[in-house]
């Protein structure tokens, strides 16, 4: 008997900062203006997709003591954005980042909780812990947290807002996973936590939400973050862009769950996805040449390359060799508030590397990190693009993706016209949504049923 095909689960990741929007193209809108925010969301809806999802960046990003400004500069408030968007979309997901290390439990699951409700059960939190002294300069606490630390105080922030989102049912003293206890009392909503990072007690003043608690989401691609998803999770993002590497991801933590006693459908693989098309495969490829060349202006690709020289190269020429003096690996770094930092662990041997593939190719700067940054995922004619998506779904690399176009705010329309209904011709995607909450297009089960039970359908 023929394995039944998966349904595909489809996001829309407005981009925020990033490298990967083309500011020059005149389509291109503001990240700011709400009509920007408004337009990708409704095309999102118009598509069926579950969900859209925002990134955030808690501080400006510096390189050279300046402000980083060849990418976005600022955000609004995630939760004000989103509550915004509940108001002009009737079903789509509104999932937000927010950060574990320099918010308070309390505060976040009430703007959760509000959220869900004004949404009608469509509200989604991406934990996330930050790791850098930089972001934390802005903040009363200051400083940062150690791996280590990070994660466990992201367990315990996740643990402690979810019996908040609790407290209004039961009237019972529990023991929550990170060893703190808890006392609910579904009278008044009262708690009391104690554990290692939070102390507090009082009342929660927001009744239960439609979906419980919101649909969470988990993006480390660590060890600890993997472990963390397959515990608290319903949802992991994966930046593994090859058949074979997120047939591997998607092994790897779905083998994870047992241990918690969770089923492999109980948490999805989503990665972000980035596509270009076009009419034919060969016009789709001309114009991905096209866009990365874009994406990588000549200053972008000599700050791409100061991530690892860790100097300021602003006198080199871009379509110029590579420089020959090796990277700075002093303790001081020259980008401030970048993740890609964190890639490039050894800097003399990736200089090495890239001096070596410079030199095979015959590459200047700026085509060096043209081909070796983040290309497009999906490159093809509409059927190509909905095929090799079908293809990645149905062979366990992932349970969809989180779509990143390279305009905003219209990038989408162009996916939602024509790769979307090839794949509902296939039978693989909606044509309507399974119901009124975030937890009903995702296959999830309501936090109310016991671990283990059936799905929402």
């Amino acid at each position: 008997m023929s394995k039944p095909l998966k349904q595909i689960h489809l996001a829309a990741h407005f981009p925020g900062v990033n490298n990967t929007t083309v500011w020059s193209d005149p389509e291109a809108g503001s990240h700011i203006d709400f009509r920007s925010f408004r337009h990708f969301a409704q095309t999102a809806e118009r598509a069926k997709f579950d969900f859209l999802f925002l990134a955030e960046g808690l501080r400006l990003r510096e390189q050279g003591g300046k402000i980083y400004d060849l990418d976005v500069v600022g955000r609004p408030d995630t939760f004000t954005v989103l509550a915004a968007l509940a108001a002009v979309t009737e079903h789509l997901g509104l999932t937000g980042t927010i950060n574990s290390t320099f918010n308070e439990p309390y505060e976040v699951a009430r703007q959760f909780a509000a959220l869900d409700h004004l949404s009608g059960g469509r509200a989604a939190w991406n934990v996330v812990t930050s790791w850098d002294a930089f972001t934390g300069e802005n903040f009363r606490r200051g400083g940062y947290l150690p791996r280590e630390e990070r994660y466990s105080r992201a367990k315990e922030f996740l643990a402690t807002a979810n019996e908040l989102f609790d407290s209004w049912h039961g009237d019972e003293i529990l023991a929550d996973q990170t060893g703190g206890t808890f006392l609910r009392d579904a009278k008044a909503g009262s708690f009391v936590h104690t554990g290692r990072h939070f102390d507090i007690h009082g009342r929660f003043n927001v009744p239960r939400s439609p979906q419980g608690r919101p649909v969470v989401f988990q993006a480390g691609d660590s060890d600890e973050g993997r472990e963390f998803a397959a515990a608290d999770a319903d949802a992991i993002f994966s930046r593994h862009a090859t058949l074979e590497g997120g047939q591997a991801f998607y092994t790897d933590v779905k083998n994870r769950l047992a241990k918690y006693g969770r089923r492999p459908d109980e948490l999805l693989v989503l990665p972000a996805a980035t596509f270009v098309l076009g009419d034919t495969d060969a016009q789709a490829e001309e114009l991905a040449r096209e866009v990365r060349r874009r994406q990588v202006s000549g200053a972008t690709a000599l700050k791409h390359l100061e991530f690892v020289w860790n100097r300021d190269l602003s006198s080199y020429d871009p379509e110029g060799p590579l420089p020959d003096i090796d990277p700075d690996v002093g303790d001081h770094h020259i980008a401030e508030g970048r993740a890609q930092v964190r890639m490039y662990r050894d800097p003399l041997a990736t200089a090495r590397e890239w001096r070596e593939l410079a030199a095979a190719h015959g590459w200047s700067i700026r085509d060096l990190v043209i081909n070796t940054g983040n290309r497009q995922n999906f490159v093809g004619s509409p059927a190509t693009v909905a095929r090799t998506i079908n293809r990645f779904v149905q062979a366990d690399a992932s349970d969809g993706f989180i779509l990143v176009p390279h305009i905003t705010p219209g990038g989408l329309d162009v996916f939602a016209d024509r790769v979307v209904p090839l794949l509902q011709e296939r039978g693989v995607f909606r044509t309507e949504y399974q119901g009124p909450t975030l937890r009903h297009q995702l296959g999830l089960a309501h936090p109310d049923e016991a671990r283990g039970g059936r799905r929402v359908v």
